[in-house]
């Protein structure tokens, strides 16, 4: 049987995936705006563990195409375990189509190079990447630990070894008092990292954090829909990161946006002038969901 420790969180596009723990929890676990991974403490899973748990896989499954490594920051594993777990996986599931895993910036500033190109040609199709802001004042207040210029970086990076990259953000991190910051230096962030995928999701408060006790104490504004949607109309006039797939239709987004940047920019930001004139309606808080 897979051993699975604590609650799973995986991104939506890994809904089909096999998902196997390199490592336990996430490496920084001190964002103010997340609730994932606060029961666990951080660890890098022995690699007999991870290899048993890819064995009962085999066992249980006649064909795995997907495989997702979880929990937040696979990749703080050494490089030379992320090689042995890729090499493994291409040993027991030969008709696998790729291989994709969470990244922290400092999981992936740490290693060299060379060594993500080595990840890549062992499998590695895609790194999902949290820029949450491209403003660090944001980013210094929810304690993301990093500045937006070595998130950058770390998507470059990504990018430069040949994986794809998925990034994400969260309209309203900023309040209503860094909106405009919040909006446009995210979309600087994003053009600078030019993803094939960006996915905007938006804040949202469901279980206990820090961020939703300033909520609740009267220290954080929590923007409306309203509010929301022309912040997300800022940074969509703002980027330019031609051929990336832009999605905002997470349970958590008000208004629902699908396309290709940039020719789609225009109708996406159509679907939200119209929403700012009423005649699209705002997804009610009954159906939003992290």
């Amino acid at each position: 049987m897979i051993e699975y420790e604590g609650r799973v969180f995986r991104p939506p596009s890994e809904a089909y995936s096999l998902i196997v723990q390199a490592t336990i929890g996430c490496s920084h676990n001190k964002c103010t705006f997340c609730d994932m991974y606060k029961e666990k403490r951080f660890r890098v899973r022995r690699l007999e563990e991870v290899k048993a748990d890819f064995d009962a896989a085999r066992a249980q499954y006649r064909s795995v195409s997907r495989i997702f490594l979880a929990d937040g920051d696979a990749l703080m594993c050494r490089p030379e375990q992320l090689v042995e777990i890729l090499r493994y996986i291409r040993k027991r599931f030969p008709e696998c189509e790729r291989v994709t895993s969470y990244g922290s910036p400092a999981s992936i500033l740490v290693k060299k190079q060379e060594e993500l190109n080595e990840l890549h040609a062992l499998g590695l199709e895609m790194v999902y990447l949290g820029l949450e802001s491209g403003s660090d004042e944001v980013l210094r207040r929810v304690k993301k630990g990093e500045t937006v210029a070595e998130i950058v970086r770390a998507g470059q990076m990504v990018r430069d070894a040949g994986m794809k990259l998925s990034v994400t953000a969260i309209a309203g991190l900023g309040s209503t008092e860094l909106s405009e910051e919040h909006a446009v230096q995210t979309a600087k962030a994003l053009s600078a990292m030019h993803p094939e995928y960006i996915g905007l999701l938006t804040l949202l408060f469901d279980l206990p954090t820090p961020l939703m006790q300033d909520w609740q104490e009267g220290r954080f504004y929590l923007m409306t829909p309203v509010e929301i949607a022309a912040e997300t109309l800022v940074l969509l006039e703002n980027i330019d990161s031609e051929g990336s797939v832009f999605r905002a239709n997470h349970a958590s987004n008000y208004v629902n946006l699908a396309g290709t940047l940039n020719r789609d920019r225009e109708a996406m930001c159509g679907r939200l002038r119209a929403a700012l004139e009423g005649k699209v309606k705002f997804r009610g808080e009954a159906f939003r969901a992290r």
